[in-house]
């Protein structure tokens, strides 16, 4: 088992900044890649960054590309999720979730351990 616990959410305006960190326990960190959901009022969970276990490589949505990084640090068991130049349609519930392979990281099912998500509200 691997709990998740997020921490960072919060109310931003738009052009804001805000810090997303997920702290790992209960199993090896390192053997896992990490992802960033995140969804919207009556929106599917998409998702928004991956990153792989040793933390080469990274994935994200289009949409954010530019604007969010995804990092790891592997002695301290977490993942952030760094949001610059926020956007009221990037408001959501975010999670961060835990897999084996960053293969088809996009997929929401393929992730084993999900965190228990927090709001991000940008306003306009």
């Amino acid at each position: 088992q691997v709990q998740l616990a997020e921490s960072g959410g919060g109310l931003v305006q738009a052009g804001g900044s805000l810090r997303r960190s997920c702290a790992a326990s209960g199993q090896t960190f390192s053997n896992y890649a990490m992802g960033w959901f995140r969804q919207g009022t009556g929106t599917e969970r998409e998702s928004v960054a991956a990153i792989s276990r040793s933390g080469d490589n990274t994935k994200y949505l289009d949409s954010v590309k530019g604007r969010f990084t995804v990092s790891r640090d592997n002695a301290k068991n977490t993942v952030y999720l760094q949001m610059n130049s926020l956007k009221p349609e990037d408001t959501a519930v975010y999670y961060c979730a835990a897999k084996r392979s960053i293969l088809n990281s996009y997929i929401a099912s393929g992730y084993d351990y999900w965190g228990q998500g927090t709001q991000v509200t940008v306003s306009s």
